[in-house]
């Protein structure tokens, strides 16, 4: 594997860990883990961490292999993905700065009555850990990927090492959820949440310029050509 190569999954591995990062934010959302699992046991909370992380791992995996196939069979370009996804990640990046304080603790209703096991992948993974966001996000990483480096190869080392790397973030987030708690606190988690929201815009926003300029150039050849005919 040549230097470019190299360095070239290198920065995408960066960039789309940063970006899918932002946008579950784990160590914010491991106190809402932390208060929908209250009720359970720290072993329990530990293995219902490690599954959770797991599922995300599928989750993750799927939407960036999957995604350029579903794109090709709808028709949808690549720069109309990074603009699309781009204001998904944008808006949800708005929505965090925007949401008050205390909306996170109006979702922390634990479901006490059911199962652990049941509780992993549907709401803990799906889609309070790997929401829409994240999906959409996802794929617009896997076409980027696969449109920048053009090697399959490369593409599957960096799809499951973003996974993997993305996935034991989850779980380590979540496994530390009663020790965070303790430790951070109500406004450790505001913080951390408020400069994820900042960094989540910024990437959004990265994502529609690069979209942009995709597809910038061609409309600017068709208008000239449209004008001189």
């Amino acid at each position: 594997m040549d230097t470019f190569v190299a360095n070239a999954l290198l920065r995408d591995l960066l960039i789309g860990y940063m970006t899918l990062f932002s946008i579950i934010n784990p160590f914010g959302i491991a106190f809402v883990f932390h208060a929908k699992t209250r009720r359970l046991s720290e072993e329990s909370r530990l293995a219902l961490s490690r599954q959770v992380g797991f599922y995300s791992f599928i989750v993750l995996v799927v939407s960036l292999f999957m995604g350029s196939q579903v794109l090709r069979f709808f028709g949808i370009t690549i720069p109309a993905l990074r603009i699309a996804g781009g204001l998904v990640v944008a808006l949800s990046g708005w929505a965090m700065l925007s949401a008050s304080d205390d909306a996170g603790e109006t979702a922390t209703d634990d479901v006490h009555n059911s199962h652990s096991d049941d509780m992993a992948f549907f709401p803990l993974t799906v889609p309070l850990t790997t929401g829409p966001g994240t999906i959409a996000a996802a794929i617009a990483l896997g076409a980027i990927r696969l449109d920048n480096l053009g090697h399959l190869v490369g593409s599957v080392i960096t799809s499951v090492l973003l996974a993997a790397t993305v996935a034991g973030t989850i779980f380590y987030a979540y496994s530390r959820a009663s020790t965070f708690s303790r430790v951070v606190g109500r406004e450790g988690t505001r913080v951390i949440t408020r400069l994820s929201a900042f960094l989540l815009m910024c990437v959004g926003v990265q994502i529609v310029l690069t979209g942009v300029s995709d597809v910038l150039p061609s409309l600017i050849a068709q208008g000239v050509e449209s004008r001189r005919q």
